[in-house]
């Protein structure tokens, strides 16, 4: 058994295709197929179930390649003690954001970050929860930035600050004339909401116990984006629920439509998270070095007294 034979193991476990694993790992499709077959005949197990499309691996495989993952990233922790200790901090860094903490959190740190540590080349995808995870245990990123907790073992979670719910709300809503609201105040029919899929959805459904939205109006309309979700708003009726760093640098006209809730606010939690075997240990903690100097000190200061939940 050798390294090189684990490292193709995990290519083709993360591309689900010999073709395409061959090509990442940069040999042939019979090189890499021959050194697979080695590693089975050595092993006594079929990793790999060939006769599907795409390939799967089978019951044991997933134990077998579950340790392959944890010895590689063993080994390249080696690699990394001793690029770090002559070049300093360098390499890409991928970085996964979802799409209600990357307009509004990202802009604040990656331009000094990427000053401060011009040998690193920053990758970043905006994409949903389930897709960040996906992605950190094959190891096409190196860590997420997402909201907490995930209650998965594999993962390791690094919390930063805890960001309040705010209700944006148009002129006319009844909640407008309040200074504060409250869950309760809340009538789910007046809610715009995110799509199916992101996490942010889950909570404000939660935050207001309720299952599903139903509305009541001619228009339904279910938005991937925060700043649709606030231009439906300003433009029709109701209100939305938003996380407080999306309006940090509203105009002040708009921001007189932001009501915050009454104490104990609904907070949640947002954090760094990587596999619990990841790499990068220094770059991914100047990263979040860098993220708590720039990110308001009222948030880092909170209590979490009422986390809401991602179900």
């Amino acid at each position: 058994m050798t390294l090189t034979q684990l490292e193709y193991l995990l290519a083709v476990d993360t591309y689900r295709h010999f073709a395409t694993a061959a090509e990442k790992c940069f040999v042939t499709q019979p090189t890499l197929s021959m050194q697979l077959q080695k590693l089975e005949d050595e092993l006594g197990v079929q990793v790999f179930d060939r006769s599907r499309v795409p390939v799967r691996p089978t019951e044991l495989g997933k134990d077998v390649i579950a340790q392959a993952r944890i010895a590689v990233a063993e080994f390249k922790k080696i690699e990394e003690l001793v690029q770090v200790q002559r070049d300093g901090i360098a390499g890409e860094l991928r970085l996964g954001v979802i799409p209600t903490l990357a307009p509004y959190l990202v802009p604040l740190f990656i331009t000094d970050f990427i000053q401060k540590y011009p040998k690193v080349h920053v990758s970043i995808q905006e994409m949903v929860t389930t897709s960040i995870v996906e992605k950190l245990k094959l190891e096409l990123l190196d860590v997420g930035l997402l909201v907490t907790p995930l209650h998965d073992k594999t993962i390791l979670e690094i919390p930063l600050f805890y960001e309040a719910f705010v209700g944006y709300l148009h002129p006319d809503h009844p909640l407008s004339r309040q200074e504060k609201i409250t869950s309760e105040s809340i009538d789910p029919s007046d809610l715009w909401l995110l799509n199916d899929g992101h996490c942010f959805r889950s909570q404000v459904l939660q935050l207001c116990n309720r299952a599903k939205n139903t509305r009541n109006v001619h228009l339904d309309y279910e938005s991937g984006s925060l700043e649709t979700l606030k231009r439906i708003v300003e433009t029709q009726s109701g209100m939305t629920l938003l996380p407080e760093l999306s309006v940090q640098e509203l105009p002040q006209d708009r921001k007189a439509m932001v009501r915050p809730f009454a104490e104990p606010q609904p907070l949640r939690e947002v954090s760094l998270v990587v596999h619990r075997s990841f790499l990068k240990k220094k770059m991914i903690e100047s990263l979040r070095d860098e993220i708590v100097a720039h990110v308001p000190k009222d948030l880092l200061e909170r209590h979490p007294v009422r986390v809401v939940k991602i179900k």
